[in-house]
């Protein structure tokens, strides 16, 4: 069964590559890209992490992570003691939400 879909993947690379589909892709000519730092990660996770940054598509927590940088960057500068009370409950409503975004997020690649 492997055998017979290695020949399938060789051919249909064999038909490609004859009508020209292979030639002109990004990267052609170039080396490979170092991914080293993928080799304990799953494939297919990797895979679609790579798909959606090239795509410009983020995860949601990542919008929320730096907006929880910045609350805190923020908070840091107060010297108010109302705004600093203010801004603590704004950075506890989005640690919330940014550990539910990435929680939902290993939970749903398990």
């Amino acid at each position: 069964m492997i055998r017979a879909f290695q020949k399938l993947i060789e051919r249909q690379l064999l038909k490609a590559n004859a009508e020209g589909k292979l030639s002109g892709l990004e990267g052609e000519g170039k080396p490979l890209p170092d991914r080293s730092s993928e080799a304990l990660v799953d494939p297919a996770i990797a895979t679609g992490m790579r798909i959606m940054a090239q795509a410009g598509v983020t995860p949601p927590e990542f919008p929320l992570k730096q907006q929880l940088d910045e609350a805190r960057a923020a908070w840091r500068e107060m010297t108010d003691p109302e705004e600093k009370k203010k801004a603590m409950a704004r950075i506890a409503d989005l640690e919330m939400r940014y550990n539910m975004a990435r929680d939902a997020r290993r939970a749903f690649l398990r």
